[in-house]
Formats: C-alpha cells, sequence, structure tokens
C-alpha cells in the first residue's frame, strides 16, 4: 500500500469516526451526557457543543484547503474530551453496560485516534523540506 493511499484511508477513517462520533451526541444524548465528568459545567451544553465542532472538523478535513485547521481542531477536541474517557476508566461501576477492560482500551483508542489525525490532516513537514533541498 501506497503511503497515499494509507494517509487517504487514515483520513477516511478520522472523517467517518468524527461524523459518525458528532451524530451521535444528539442522537444518543444521554449517553454521552452520562460520561461528562461532574466537575465540567453545563454537560449537556457541553456534549452538543463538542458535537456540533466534530461534525464540522469532519466536513473540514474533507475540503484540502481546510484540512490543516479542521484536523489540529479535532486533535485539540480529542485532548478535550479525553477527560470523559479517562472519567469512565476510573469509575466503571458507573457505566456497568461496558466490561471494564474496555475503558482501558478506550484510552488506547485515544492516542491511536490523535496519532491518526495528525498524520493524515497535516503537512508532510519532511518531505516538503526533502523536496526544497533540506
Amino acid at each position: 500500500m501506497s503511503g497515499a493511499l494509507a494517509r487517504r484511508l487514515g483520513l477516511a477513517f478520522v472523517f467517518a469516526w468524527f461524523l459518525f462520533g458528532g451524530i451521535g451526541h444528539f442522537a444518543k444524548t444521554d449517553f454521552f451526557v452520562s460520561i461528562v465528568p461532574t466537575y465540567i459545567p453545563k454537560p449537556l451544553a457541553m456534549v452538543y457543543i463538542s458535537g456540533i465542532f466534530e461534525l464540522l472538523g469532519a466536513v473540514g478535513v474533507l475540503i484540502p484547503s481546510t484540512r490543516r485547521l479542521a484536523g489540529l481542531g479535532l486533535f485539540l477536541l480529542t485532548l478535550c474530551v479525553t477527560p470523559a474517557n479517562v472519567n469512565m476508566w476510573l469509575h466503571p461501576q458507573q457505566f456497568p453496560d461496558m466490561p471494564e477492560w474496555a475503558y482501558s482500551v478506550r484510552l488506547v483508542v485515544q492516542v491511536l485516534l490523535l496519532a491518526c489525525i495528525w498524520w493524515s490532516t497535516q503537512p508532510k513537514v519532511l518531505k516538503q523540506e526533502n523536496d526544497h533541498g533540506g
């Protein structure tokens, strides 16, 4: 598989992840509100806001002129929602619908998602430097 194809597949994954995740914020609002840590104010508003930004980011990564900025936004958004995943990992008894091991897997997936977002949406700096004799 070529690097360009792998990058496109990564980009497709990022798009699908945030498209379906963003929709989920509106279709399964109660679930998303339930995982917001108690120290975060206005959990319902936070769920709607993050859902909107997930949808905007998903569309943004499809447009070459906005891909870099959308990727940066999704990267930061993913960092911002990480406390919800940590909260689930720390308090699995509050979420009995999933086995406890799944919360550890979620944290690993979060790190892999961050890497995929960055890799598929940010410019290839080393290639650009090499193309310019750097």
